[in-house]
């Protein structure tokens, strides 16, 4: 659901690291929405563990199994080329990821539109680029003012 895959994606930036750990959120809300006869707990638990397995073990893998012919390859024109064409297909998914989150935080329900989400993020990038204020005090105020809001609201 795009709501908790937010709740995962916030969680993940909360910690330091890399954003990928999202995954075993992932993982732990699949496995614990669907956890085929086992308790809901354990099944969530060996979800994170498989999915932490899953995205580590390859990385691993590829690591010290090519480490030492990659020197090897470091010349060879055809790798280059690869090599650039993965770089702009990563690209291409990370634009792809955050025009899918940019669209379930500005219009959270189809035909709708949060300005005051709109708002507030211009307000952030404003702060950021133009004032030059550092991130972490711009996302300590964004929360306080996003908290306040949905406070006063009532969290509709």
């Amino acid at each position: 659901k795009p709501g908790q895959m937010m709740d995962g994606l916030g969680l993940a930036e909360t910690t330091p690291g890399p954003l990928i750990m999202v995954l075993q959120f992932v993982g732990f809300m699949g496995a614990w929405q669907h956890p085929e006869g086992l308790p809901p707990l354990v099944a969530a638990t060996i979800g994170a563990l498989i999915t932490t397995w899953a995205t580590f073990t390859p990385c691993f893998l590829w690591i010290f199994l090519g480490g030492p012919y990659i020197e090897q390859l470091r010349g060879n024109p055809r790798l280059t080329a690869a090599l650039s064409a993965i770089t702009a297909a990563i690209v291409g998914v990370v634009l792809n990821l955050a025009v899918w989150f940019g669209l379930r935080v500005f219009s959270p329900a189809s035909g709708t539109v949060d300005w005051f989400a709109i708002l507030l993020c211009a307000a952030a990038f404003v702060a950021m680029l133009r004032c030059k204020i550092d991130i972490i005090p711009v996302i300590i105020g964004s929360a306080i003012v996003g908290l306040s809001y949905h406070f006063l609201r009532g969290f509709r």
